[in-house]
């Protein structure tokens, strides 16, 4: 048995799975998030692993003699957060989380001191990343920093708290802007920019290979027998392709949940940092992968529900009954609750309904909704193709997957056939299972393998025509609010 843990941001996931491939059993904990400032996001790694332990105590109790037999465990985790730990590996301060916005001065102090960043890193510096967040609290709590012993990211925090090492991997530490992502090893250079040497940082092992061993005294509490490898494991997007067996480039998939992801993988290091694309490796060797990123997509789906008083199992049929000739009217959304990445990264994109009229109702709004999420992740795959990036199929991954309506309305608009898996939802969890498994000895042709396809859905040439249209009056509306947007966020009066 191996065993998979998934450190998200809204709860930890854990997943056991047998060597015949099947899904035996999960549990989880929830967290919440603390925003004690505007644009501010945090949570408390000592709750991580907490909720770690009650999530495994929690599986065991389910299935006590499959848990018994966990020969191997995979780590997964939210990229980007800044876990800093003083000498004595004691936490400093609550984590600093992928979506938090506070850091956008220090991404321009960062460009200025590294001209070399976008060639290195692959990447623009965007306030979610990690290296902006050691600037902020340089600046900002200068003891914290003066303090700091070592950054973790989140996953890797629970890796210290297993095996007792330090250790990451390059599909996650490429979201630091610390990382030669080419040669998959840190800068020092980039580390220099931010007052940091190599002594801050873990080490580094390719996802599937083993990092450490389980702590005796943990095997003994979770009733396990020695030995249990824990493998590096992987950022939460690479341990999801791992998942859905994207390992091969032109393999991708799109996932739906807090934020939307559409990752295609590569054989070569491929970056667009012009258009806010991520270049990252991959959790396992030789491959990287491209990433577009928007903030809010399954998110903005709970939201319009919030606002208008009503659960996704009834709004979904509302939208779905809609007669086609009314789509063309409905009204125009930017997804942008949260500030926006690809292809703008702009921290103060805001959310917007534009051409509303008596006839909008409640199921026109939730069309627009799925539409605007699909259409920022369009303006994604545009700029991954800018790259050079080619995609064959995409697999649908996260809580926005379930609904086939979407699903097609995805294949329409990026004119891409899009594929639901059996168990897809599983993904990342799955996939640092997988890794898990690698690291134990597990053979890749094996191990990574795709799940059947249970629907594909196949492009409509005549909605793709009707969605270009709409991505185009989607795109000018951002071109006009953006000044506002800026304007809003200083204070300044729009007018």
């Amino acid at each position: 048995m191996y065993l998979g843990i998934d450190l998200g941001t809204s709860e930890v996931k854990v997943l056991l799975l047998a060597s015949d491939g099947r899904v035996i059993g999960t549990a989880g904990t929830p967290f919440t998030v603390s925003r004690p400032h505007p644009r501010w996001s945090e949570q408390n790694p000592i709750d991580w692993w907490e909720g770690t332990r009650a999530a495994l105590f929690a599986l065991r109790e389910q299935h006590p003699d499959e848990f018994a037999q966990i020969r191997g465990i995979g780590l997964s985790g939210q990229m980007h957060g800044a876990v800093l730990l003083d000498a004595q590996d004691r936490v400093l301060r609550p984590a600093i989380l992928w979506n938090d916005m506070r850091s956008v001065e220090e991404c321009a102090e960062l460009t200025a001191r590294a001209p070399e960043l976008h060639r290195v890193a692959g990447n623009l510096a965007m306030p979610g990343f990690t290296a902006p967040k050691l600037l902020w609290v340089a600046r900002h709590e200068p003891e914290i920093f003066k303090q700091t012993a070592c950054v973790l990211l989140p996953k890797d925090y629970l890796r210290l708290q297993l095996t007792g090492g330090k250790v990451s991997d390059p599909s996650d530490a490429a979201g630091t802007l610390w990382l030669d992502v080419a040669k998959r090893d840190w800068s020092d250079s980039l580390l220099a920019a931010c007052n940091l040497t190599r002594a801050h940082m873990p080490g580094l092992a390719e996802g599937s290979a083993p990092s450490g061993m389980l702590k005796p005294e943990l095997a003994r509490e979770f009733g396990l027998r020695e030995p249990v490898v824990v493998a590096a494991g992987g950022g939460d997007n690479a341990t999801s392709a791992i998942g859905i067996g994207a390992t091969q480039p032109g393999d991708g998939f799109v996932s739906l949940g807090t934020s939307g992801v559409l990752c295609v993988i590569g054989d070569s290091f491929r970056p667009n940092p012009e258009s806010a694309v991520h270049a990252f490796c991959h959790a396992i060797p030789d491959r990287w992968h491209q990433m577009s990123v928007v903030l809010s997509a399954a998110s903005c789906l709970r939201w319009v529900c919030k606002l208008t008083g009503t659960h996704e199992t009834t709004l979904l049929p509302e939208i779905e009954a809609l007669p086609e000739s009314a789509l063309t009217h409905a009204p125009i959304f930017l997804p942008y609750l949260s500030g926006e990445r690809t292809p703008h990264n702009d921290p103060y994109a805001q959310g917007v309904f534009f051409g509303m009229t008596h006839a909008t109702d409640r199921a026109l709004l939730g069309y627009a909704v799925l539409e605007g999420v699909t259409l920022a992740l369009t303006d994604g795959l545009d700029a991954l193709k800018a790259a050079g990036t080619e995609v064959n199929a995409l697999s649908l991954l996260g809580g926005g997957a379930r609904s086939n309506y979407w699903g097609q309305l995805l294949a329409d608009a990026l004119d891409t056939s899009t594929r639901k898996h059996g168990g897809g939802e599983t993904g990342a969890a799955l996939g640092a299972a997988r890794l898990g498994w690698l690291a134990a000895g597990g053979d890749p042709a094996h191990v990574l393998t795709k799940p059947p396809v249970e629907i594909e859905f196949t492009p409509n040439p005549r909605r793709h025509a009707v969605l270009r249209r709409r991505l185009e009056h989607y795109r000018t509306l951002y071109r006009q609010l953006k000044p506002l947007f800026a304007a809003t966020a200083s204070g300044d009066s729009p007018a």
